[in-house]
């Protein structure tokens, strides 16, 4: 079992850290992707903390686009800041999470777009695999994908929550699809239904710790040990095992991110 994006280096986790990584190992998870955001340097630092405490785990490093407008004045700086602080950490295996959101708006648009770019032309100098975060923004995250040439890199759509056509054009480009709690969620019957269609040479399973918490744990801090009820939501959904679903997974992490 693996938990393929995960934020335990946040300061959500900083009080139980150890109890958190035993509870992952407990449930048998043998890696996990946390996610490190290149400007924050608290982050950055907890997160030498979690790979002494926690071997199995591995990086990837990224702006969000949350953050873009910090690099409005030269988007090429970000790229820049990933670049210095995934050469500063060996553990690195992928470059994100980095895309477009236009739910929040908190940079604008053209910056997003920019910095996005920016980051793709590195993953491909450095050769890393990118995860995506895409939010109201599925036409734009696209066309810079395909404008960027980013399938040359590969990745996954993180924390996905488009439907079955969006789910479809992820995969004809050569990316994975990786599902987080959300797919436990009673109301959520699109995804439930692209949690069917995903190829299972191409399916990832998250938490997105500690956001989104699996049923029944919803309202809760989420944790990389409940990735099991979400591998267990996707095998009922598709008349298999659990064990399938986490087997599959862990092969597809260990073929994209070379952990």
């Amino acid at each position: 079992m693996i938990d393929s994006h995960c934020h335990i280096a946040g300061p959500e986790f900083a009080a139980d850290l150890g109890a958190v990584i035993e509870r992952a190992q407990q449930a048998r998870l043998t890696h996990a992707l946390v996610i490190l955001a290149a400007d924050d340097e608290p982050e950055i630092e907890q997160g030498a903390n979690v790979s002494a405490r926690w071997p199995a785990v591995r990086f990837s490093i990224g702006v969000h686009p949350h953050a873009a407008g910090t690099f409005a004045a030269n988007p090429a700086d970000a790229a820049r800041l990933v670049h210095e602080v995934i050469t500063a950490q060996p553990l690195t295996r992928g470059l994100g999470e980095i895309g477009l959101d236009y739910h929040y708006d908190f940079a604008p648009r053209e910056v997003q777009q920019q910095v996005f770019r920016e980051q793709i032309r590195l993953a491909r100098r450095r050769r890393l695999p990118i995860v995506i975060h895409t939010r109201e923004a599925e036409d734009d995250t696209f066309r810079i994908l395909d404008e960027e040439q980013a399938s040359d890199t590969g990745g996954v759509f993180h924390c996905f929550t488009g439907d079955r056509a969006m789910a479809t054009r992820a995969l004809d480009i050569g990316f994975h699809i990786s599902l987080a709690g959300i797919v436990t969620f009673p109301r959520a019957l699109e995804l439930k239904e692209v949690a069917k269609l995903v190829p299972l040479d191409r399916l990832l399973i998250e938490t997105d710790s500690p956001f989104l918490a699996p049923v029944p744990h919803r309202g809760k801090r989420n944790e990389p040990a409940n990735v099991v009820r979400v591998a267990e939501t996707i095998a009922e959904l598709r008349g298999v095992h659990a064990d399938d679903i986490g087997h599959a997974a862990a092969r597809n992490f260990e073929r994209l991110f070379k952990p």
